[in-house]
Order: C-alpha cells, then structure tokens, then sequence
C-alpha cells in the first residue's frame, strides 16, 4: 500500500494563503473520498475537509468560508486552499484517501503529513 504524496505546506504570515495537494498512488481503479484532517501539539487530529466521489464537500466549523478543498480525478489528486489564515491554523496536515483497488476491495490510506505554521 503506498502512501498518498503531500506537499504544499510551510510558513505564511497571519492573513496569507497555502495550497495543499494531495496526489494519491497505488493500485487505484476509482477514488471514493479524499480528506484533510490536522492535529496540533497536545491536540487530537481532527477532520479538516471530506470531499466525496460525486464532488460534495464537508468542513470543520472553524475553517468555513477560509478553506477550500477540491479534486481532479484524472490526477488522482486533491486540493486544500486555505485563505485568511490564522495561527490557531498551525499544525501537520495529513491527507487521508479511499479507494477501491485494481485487485479489489477498498484501501484507505494516509499521508505522511505536511506543516503548516502560521505566525501572528
């Protein structure tokens, strides 16, 4: 099982904007779901955005309206934008797939996480 590819992380100023991507790899026939959870020092991860196969999307209450997540099945990749950011927005960034596999069954996988640190 190979791991989904990160990348995109780093350090903004209070205000800036960060991009993530997400390129899932391995035995994909199909993506189902693609998302983003975060986990800070001392903190639980916590589910960021979901973005599903027929492109509906959930947020976290306290990213609504900053963040954007979006996909491109023809890269087997997904997106975070995050606008306004906030220094309660600093942590490691995890991207976390579903997919059916080319030898069958479902394989969820996660990254291996990116930081995104946010100064004030």
């Amino acid at each position: 099982q190979q791991r989904p590819v990160e990348s995109g992380g780093g350090l903004v100023q209070a205000g800036g904007s960060l991009r993530l991507s997400c390129a899932a790899t391995g035995s994909i026939f199909s993506i189902d779901a693609m998302a983003w959870y975060r986990q800070a020092p001392g903190s639980q991860r916590e589910l960021v955005a979901h973005i599903s196969n027929d492109g509906s999307t959930d947020y976290a209450d306290s990213v609504k309206g900053r963040f954007t997540i979006s996909r491109d099945d023809a890269k087997n990749t997904a997106y975070l934008q995050m606008n306004s950011l906030k220094p309660e927005d600093t942590a490691v960034y995890y991207c976390n797939v579903a997919y059916d596999s080319i030898v069958g069954g479902i394989v969820t996988s996660w990254g291996q996480g990116t930081q995104v640190t946010v100064s004030s």
